[in-house]
């Protein structure tokens, strides 16, 4: 595979320095240029702040990139014809030389594949409602079941079937956690409602399960560190529900299905939020960098 990871990430993994993996997709996709580039920049800060190495991964040209430099991280934020890219589409856009940006999936197993073992996002993908007339899932869950990479995120996408997303989590062996919080994180919300079975309330805490995890062995299968986002800057939970709801019934008269839905529904909140979902991500986003950075940090500091 064509891979390319930056010097200062190989050097950080060489040395046994804390590192973790960004995914692109928030940049390239998720973002309103120009403030797309200053949250990229913004993000690896508060990597370094927390003492580890930033490893954005992007594909640039038809090399798999970990770590990326300013050129391309600036080429991922402007260039429009800039792809995005799942793990099933990383062969044929290394193969015909393409450049996009990597979602969840092709993320998480890049850094696998390099050594990396946190990595920060903000929603997970998952099961979508009315997922038995659609069969529509998420391929970010087979694929979080096949790395043994820990991934801080606040929850799964809250356009989503949380219960049959989590369900679906244990079905596949996927361990999930709550930090500082029995309830999984609902993404824009502080809590989705749903119970989770195991809680940690230190970056060491977390750190500890992922040497238990090592030592064990066993089946491969990423550890998901749920992180809500503070309460007072989560979307307003009954403006969040109405909105929501309005934005699936617009979906149904409009015919969006598929792969469709979920850039739909988000737009959507964003614009019929006046742009609250949005701030409401990017806390979210920023507060998993901090504690990933931090759980990065105290793993390597385990004797």
């Amino acid at each position: 595979m064509s891979t390319q990871v930056s010097e200062e990430v190989r050097e950080a993994l060489h040395e046994g320095r804390p590192v973790v993996a960004l995914e692109s997709t928030i940049i390239a996709h998720g973002l309103p240029r120009p403030r797309n580039l200053a949250v990229a920049h913004e993000l690896e800060a508060l990597v370094r702040d927390g003492g580890a190495v930033p490893a954005t991964i992007a594909v640039i040209d038809g090399t798999a990139r970990i770590g990326l430099d300013q050129a391309a991280l600036t080429r991922i934020a402007e260039d429009p014809s800039v792809r995005k890219l799942g793990h099933r589409d990383l062969a044929p856009a290394l193969a015909t030389g393409t450049t996009g940006a990597t979602t969840v999936s092709a993320t998480a197993w890049l850094a696998d594949s390099a050594g990396i073992r946190v990595f920060a996002t903000g929603g997970l993908g998952g099961v979508h409602r009315e997922w038995a007339e659609t069969q529509d899932e998420s391929a970010d869950l087979r694929l979080l079941a096949q790395v043994g990479i820990t991934v801080v995120c606040a929850g799964v996408k809250s356009i989503l079937d949380v219960p049959a997303t989590l369900q679906r989590l244990e079905t596949l062996g996927v361990t999930v956690v709550g930090y500082r919080t029995d309830r999984f994180p609902g993404f824009y919300l502080s809590s989705s409602g749903e119970p989770v079975d195991w809680t940690v309330r230190t970056p060491q805490g977390v750190a500890r399960v992922m040497r238990a995890r090592d030592e064990l062995g066993g089946p491969r299968a990423a550890l998901i560190v749920g992180n809500p986002v503070a309460a007072d800057q989560q979307l307003d939970p009954q403006l969040h529900d109405r909105v929501l709801a309005q934005g699936l019934a617009t979906a149904r008269e409009k015919g969006v299905t598929g792969q469709a839905v979920t850039p739909f529904l988000l737009d959507y909140l964003m614009v019929h939020t006046e742009g609250a979902s949005l701030e409401a991500n990017l806390a979210a986003v920023r507060g998993n960098v901090w504690l990933a950075a931090r759980i990065a940090a105290a793993y390597r500091e385990l004797p």
